[in-house]
């Protein structure tokens, strides 16, 4: 039962200690700097160290309040390992935000096996890899906690080509496969971790903007043309859905897919 507080600490996420993989990349690092700016300690991973810690110098994380940490999540030992290190760094990890994934995009009927290996890896058994060791680490210190997976729009749709006229990223299925799965994955362990009071959810981003790989000025208008809201999103607004999730506001929301994508999968 959700205890009756004064409005505003419903979203109150300052205590916590929270695990972001794929930390480096657009969205990771926005996700990130979100929750430096609510007072979190963040352990930010990735599997770029070079990468994590120019993006922490540029971003200007707080070093305090940041551990910055290379791991590759298919790797089961370096991701007990980051746990273990955060614990004694920081007392515990609260929470985990499962955001590390990777996409090659190649002709489907073309795809190599390496290919499928490397996106199934990362994206799909990383993820499991990730959330198992997690609430391993929560019971052993008590339980309860909140685990967010970032999914994918195209893990609830699939792609529309007519968009795609100007870019690659139209070949996409074994990224959405994967989605699909964390989806899935989400539902299943929001059934088993509620028994140690954890919450798992998973949030799925629609097109986001990327300023610093811009898509195709093609592909930008017919995606926002296609989007009820006629743009497309900011990694921000994403990663304020993220802290929603981990925060009291979101206490009794567990199994749940948060799409945040403008509308693109109401059509």
């Amino acid at each position: 039962m959700l205890t009756k507080k004064p409005f505003g600490n419903l979203f109150h996420v300052k205590e916590e200690v929270v695990l972001v993989t794929g930390a480096a990349g657009q969205l990771g690092s926005a996700i990130v700097r979100t929750l430096l700016g609510c007072g979190v300690k963040v352990v930010a991973t990735d599997m770029n160290d070079e990468l994590l810690n120019q993006t922490a110098t540029q971003q200007q994380w707080k070093r305090e309040s940041t551990l910055l940490l290379e791991c590759d999540i298919s790797q089961r030992r370096q991701l007990v390992e980051v746990l273990h290190v955060a614990v004694s760094h920081f007392g515990e990890v609260t929470s985990l935000v499962a955001n590390a994934g990777v996409s090659v995009f190649e002709p489907f009927l073309e795809r190599s096996d390496s290919s499928i290996d490397h996106v199934m890896n990362v994206n799909l058994k990383g993820s499991l890899i990730c959330i198992q060791e997690y609430i391993k680490a929560r019971i052993a210190q008590g339980g309860k906690g909140s685990v967010v997976g970032i999914a994918s729009h195209y893990g609830v749709v699939s792609p529309d080509p007519r968009i795609y006229t100007d870019c690659d990223r139209n070949s996409a299925e074994i990224y959405g496969a994967t989605k699909a799965g964390i989806i899935q994955m989400t539902r299943y362990y929001a059934v088993h971790a509620s028994e140690h009071h954890i919450r798992v959810n998973a949030v799925s981003p629609g097109g986001i903007r990327n300023p610093l790989n811009p898509q195709g000025e093609d592909f930008q208008r017919n995606y926002s043309n296609r989007c009820p809201m006629g743009r497309m999103g900011e990694a921000e607004e994403v990663a304020g859905a993220v802290v929603f999730l981990l925060s009291p506001a979101a206490s009794y929301i567990n199994g749940h897919n948060l799409v945040v994508d403008g509308g693109f999968t109401c059509w």
